[in-house]
């Protein structure tokens, strides 16, 4: 069973260490790039620390679009180590539950976006309600839900 930890300076050690595969590297980046754009949002963002077992084994961040309203999820990424566990998708559950709280504003709305060369992620977030919108940003294409 995987939980969510908000990144503390306690904790954020911890997500510099987290690995990609090689070849996911183009895909998501790196914790120490996400933390920055969290101290920049900070007042709209939650970075999160993925535990199992009491180990962090990834990373996601939540941000909430006030323009759009939406919230965001943006970087998730499980440890090249441990993927393949199921950890992804649990991960994600804890995130849309998080979300339903509406802890920076009201909205049902929930977007991402994912690389088109990505099938694993791709067939995740489907699997989790997210459609495709036909937006896209070179290699990238948005996905959205409503959560209830």
């Amino acid at each position: 069973m995987t939980e969510l930890k908000p990144i503390t300076e306690d904790n954020f050690p911890e997500a510099f260490r987290l690995k990609l595969a090689p070849e996911q590297e183009k895909f998501v980046s790196h914790p120490i790039r996400s933390l920055a754009q969290a101290y920049v949002y900070r007042n709209q963002c939650q970075p999160f620390g993925i535990y199992a077992d009491g180990k962090m084994i990834g990373y996601v961040m939540v941000i909430y679009d006030y323009d759009i309203p939406e919230y965001d999820i943006w970087h998730m990424m499980i440890d090249a180590s441990v993927q393949g566990h199921g950890y992804g998708s649990e991960a994600l559950d804890r995130v849309l539950d998080y979300i339903k709280t509406k802890p920076f504003g009201d909205s049902n709305r929930v977007a991402l976006t994912c690389s088109r060369d990505n099938p694993v992620a791709l067939k995740l977030y489907e699997s989790k309600g997210f459609s495709a919108t036909g937006n896209a940003d070179e290699d990238e294409i948005e996905l959205v839900m409503t959560i209830r």
